[in-house]
């Protein structure tokens, strides 16, 4: 996955996620586990509709989960995120996929999970 060399910080979550952000954990799961890639992500738009995407990686692109999914919501016509979910077995957050969000949200939270949907914590900035 291309990754920026600035890896935003993952700060464990202090409470539960609300039901529309686990619902963004559950669709990163499904992306991600429908083709075994490495990284499965879901983004929620202004209005409510949710993008889910897994990675990636074919001779001529490269693209991680939610950079895919944040692709498609902008596709569709979305203006901003407001939120982000990405299941990983990495403990951090790409560059690529954080700086993609920030583009359409400068407050949208990440959540970082690992593959049994275990959310390891948010990303803010």
């Amino acid at each position: 996955m291309p990754e920026s060399s600035a890896v935003p910080t993952v700060r464990p979550t202090g409470s539960e996620l609300s039901a529309e952000d686990a619902k963004l954990v559950i669709l990163a799961r499904g992306a991600r586990g429908r083709v075994g890639a490495v990284e499965g992500a879901a983004v929620r738009d202004q209005d409510g509709r949710t993008y889910a995407a897994a990675s990636v990686s074919l001779p001529s692109l490269t693209i991680t989960a939610l950079q895919l999914a944040v692709a498609s919501a902008a596709a569709a016509g979305a203006s901003r995120l407001e939120a982000a979910a990405v299941v990983t077995e990495a403990s951090t957050l790409d560059g690529a996929g954080h700086a993609a969000v920030r583009d359409l949200a400068a407050d949208a939270p990440v959540h970082v999970a690992a593959p049994d949907g275990t959310v390891l914590g948010t990303v803010t900035e």
